[in-house]
């Protein structure tokens, strides 16, 4: 007669610490990929009910930027290095010496939070944004940031003129008030097919 052999088990105890070190490992070493994006604060949906207007803009109300497959950038008619779109963008912004081919400003008046008024010549412009579907997502958000750090360096140049400090410091309502006086107006197009 057969003897019940007992078939010696192995010791699997160590078996989770294993496991649980090479996740710690990979969480480690792997790198993670962050996202990136533009903050932007959309305006509201419109009213199905309204019918909707075309916004004709003047010529020289409009600054057009267009950034090709190859990452090369036109800025208002020129072919122009990144590093000059800011300074580009904020002279199209101000207008300083109110050039008749730069956009045109209207005088407005704000409530400012004390209870005085201030009155600030507000610019008509808008800076028109434009890619072809083959630029590279890189060069586009360094564009786009070009372009909002012209209208954050405009907003804190008139922050210091009219309260000594810089945008970032200001009080919420005084925040508000700098944001009407130069409003973002980017303005982004349909992005082109190759080569039209």
């Amino acid at each position: 007669m057969a003897k019940n052999k007992k078939i010696p088990e192995i010791n699997a105890s160590s078996q989770a610490d294993i496991a649980f070190t090479v996740l710690i490992f990979f969480l480690v070493v792997s790198t993670m990929d962050v996202d990136t994006g533009i903050v932007r604060v959309l305006p509201p949906m419109p009213d199905p009910n309204v019918k909707q207007e075309d916004i004709k803009v003047k010529e020289r109300n409009l600054l057009l930027v267009f950034v090709s497959g190859s990452g090369q950038l036109m800025a208002g008619g020129q072919v122009m290095d990144l590093h000059y779109l800011k300074d580009k963008a904020k002279e199209f912004i101000l207008n300083p010496y109110d050039d008749e081919s730069l956009p045109e400003k209207k005088d407005q008046t704000f409530d400012m939070p004390d209870g005085s008024k201030w009155t600030f010549p507000v610019s008509e412009g808008v800076i028109s944004l434009q890619n072809t579907r083959d630029t590279d997502y890189q060069v586009y958000i360094r564009v786009q940031n070009e372009l909002t750090r012209a209208f954050n360096e405009v907003r804190d140049d008139v922050s210091m003129s009219k309260f000594g400090k810089k945008f970032a410091d200001l009080a919420e309502e005084e925040r508000k008030v700098v944001t009407k006086a130069v409003p973002l107006k980017i303005s982004e197009a349909e992005p082109r097919k190759m080569g039209k």
